[in-house]
């Protein structure tokens, strides 16, 4: 009676699903049809066949991608977000990760390489899937110049690089640039006063030099080579280890951050901002005040024209500016201007590119200046000189 009721309900014709089977590599291997065939009528048999056919290729994808949310971008950290908040482990973007680590293969085997060839840490994670085959393929470019060969040796450079080669161009412009906008802005902000106010325009241009490099070298997009923390590591640690070095910069392939990662990387540069302003400040300011002793022993008339710059109050207020104004400015600039804008747009073009980073820059540094000036003597620290 089963039997009979089976056959009703299906007609007497064939029936065949056919699907894939499933490839979570991605890569070039052949694919396998197998077909299913159901009979209703008068039995019920199940046969199979299979059909090869020829590889298909993976098509290009770009190193960075995006995730929806609050949890698109950042960098490709050793831990990452899952979009809700969570810390990324080895299984987030496990089909990226697969990917990623088929495309650096391939990459190696493109130049004749080992995974042993490569530092312990970018082997690492070449072998984990943290790293896009452009990846590999951008260090082995980079290799190929002495001086770079010689700055992917030291920890800090490498990820930067990795993530931005043109890096070290940003930080000639900002260090290059830094001392002459730094005086045209306190003469435009002082105008008549430039000259009665010279000590404090060359404290303030000390402390913008010894602050310009950390200011690209802090909000600098990274391609995040660490290892994962110990098991027993503080939460706090942890959560700031999954935090990208720039808030807003894009993700590498199977890699996100939450919105909460996002502020956890302002709020960490805010920390190391201030103490490298504060710390700048009182550089600034000491040699200042020793400049300005020096001058009133030589030069007696200047003993009433000038007075010391006050270190401690200066020093602090420089801390907080460039924890709170630099911050926000320079992690926008690097991760939404150049790396979200213009590095798309212009990635094909390195010397436009390299010239609108420059403009960007000079502009950006122009305005700090000035807002330096206005910040201080809203505060009081700096006055006015009649």
């Amino acid at each position: 009676m089963a039997v009979s009721t089976f056959s009703n309900f299906f007609s007497s014709s064939q029936h065949s699903l056919s699907f894939p089977s499933p490839n979570h590599h991605k890569c070039s291997f052949p694919q396998t049809l197998m077909t299913f065939s159901l009979k209703t009528s008068p039995t019920l048999s199940l046969t199979t066949s299979n059909t090869t056919f020829p590889p298909v290729t993976t098509p290009f994808r770009p190193p960075y991608v995006t995730a929806g949310g609050g949890s698109d971008g950042g960098g490709g950290g050793a831990g990452g977000g899952d979009g809700n908040g969570n810390d990324g482990g080895p299984d987030d973007g496990g089909d990226f990760r697969d990917q990623n680590k088929a495309e650096a293969l391939m990459a190696l085997a493109e130049e004749g390489r080992s995974l042993e060839s490569l530092p312990k840490d970018l082997a690492a994670a070449a072998e984990a899937g943290r790293l896009p085959g452009a990846i590999v393929r951008r260090y082995f470019e980079l290799e190929k110049s002495m001086v770079f060969r010689w700055l992917l040796g030291f920890g800090g450079f490498k990820e930067r690089l990795l993530a931005d080669d043109l890096f070290l161009t940003k930080v000639a412009i900002e260090c290059g640039v830094g001392i002459f906008t730094k005086t045209a802005a306190e003469l435009e902000r002082r105008r008549e006063n430039f000259k009665k106010e010279l000590d404090f325009v060359f404290a303030d241009v000390i402390m913008a030099l010894v602050a310009d490099f950390m200011l690209v070298w802090l909000p600098a997009p990274t391609v995040s080579l660490r290892p994962p923390l110990a098991v027993s590591a503080g939460s706090i640690a942890k959560f700031f280890h999954g935090c990208p070095e720039n808030a807003f910069q894009v993700a590498l392939a199977g890699t996100s951050y939450s919105l909460l990662q996002r502020i956890g990387a302002i709020v960490r540069n805010w920390a190391k901002l201030f103490a490298v302003g504060t710390g700048a400040s009182l550089v600034g300011t000491g040699v200042t005040n020793a400049l300005i002793t020096a001058r009133k022993v030589i030069d007696k008339s200047f003993a009433g024209e000038a007075e010391d710059v006050p270190v401690l109050p200066t020093s602090v207020a420089y801390g907080v500016y460039m924890s709170v104004s630099s911050n926000l400015r320079y992690q926008i600039l690097a991760g939404i201007i150049e790396q979200r804008i213009l590095e798309p747009l212009l990635h094909q073009h390195k010397v436009v590119l390299s010239a609108a980073c420059f403009a960007i820059r000079t502009s950006n540094t122009f305005l700090g200046s000035i807002l330096w000036v206005d910040f201080v003597r809203w505060l009081g620290v700096q006055r006015r000189r009649d």
